[in-house]
């Protein structure tokens, strides 16, 4: 199942912060960022947990014993990932490497405001399809101001209640995010099985499933 970032730092922020093996300080939760980590394969988690703490003895001594076998002006931090039990070992290159990514506890308000705006956006969501209000269901889903969660329920809904209007604003919407784009195209599919309709495949029109001449362009669609 696919889980957003603030899904993912909230189910985090529930857990209790480890300890630093090293040097037994609290770690500091860390937003990892947009590059691979030691095998290429990836950090795992879009945040981690790192030991900053500069008198740290994995960090005092990694300054030497980079230099003496790599060669290298560069230091170890201790770093863990909230979903696993071992500890490893990240270089830094400066004193304050790194330090730019923790979460503060501004961010930490953020995430709280998030989470109410998303809490918000699915009791609006929730009236919306009592009430069978597929317009305010569209505008949120291409609104880039809601919470992503938000607007990826808004998609779902969107396939069950959108009319044959709401296809041409979904077409015409550029996407910032992959996975909110395919639901998007997948509700316009839904959109096009509930009607019995499709988009004739030389003006983007829409036709009745069945039909052979395009009403919009005249041209033969039947096999198209």
């Amino acid at each position: 199942m696919f889980e957003t970032k603030e899904q993912v730092l909230e189910k985090i922020l529930e857990m209790e912060k480890p300890v630093c093996p090293n040097c037994h300080q609290e770690m500091d939760l860390w937003e990892v960022p947009p590059i691979t980590f030691s095998d290429g394969l990836g950090w795992g988690s879009p945040y981690m947990y790192v030991c900053f703490n500069d008198e740290c003895p994995m960090y005092v001594s990694g300054w030497k014993n980079m230099e003496e076998n790599y060669a290298q002006h560069a230091s170890y931090r201790c770093i863990k990932s909230p979903f696993d039990k071992n500890f490893m070992a990240m270089p830094v290159f400066s004193p304050i490497g790194g330090q730019g990514q923790i979460i503060t506890e501004q961010a930490l308000m953020e995430q709280e405001m998030l989470k109410e705006a998303t809490k918000k956006g699915f009791n609006i969501l929730a009236e919306c399809y009592t009430s069978k209000d597929d317009l305010t269901v569209v505008r949120m889903l291409l609104d880039p101001h809601e919470p992503m969660r938000v607007r990826l329920k808004a998609a779902e809904m969107t396939g069950d209640l959108a009319g044959l209007e709401a296809i041409d604003l979904i077409n015409s919407f550029k996407f910032e995010n992959e996975i909110l784009k395919e639901k998007a195209t997948a509700a316009v599919t839904q959109i096009h099985e509930r009607n019995f309709t499709r988009e004739c495949p030389f003006c983007a029109e829409i036709i009745k499933k069945r039909a052979k001449i395009c009403k919009h362009c005249g041209r033969e669609v039947a096999g198209q």
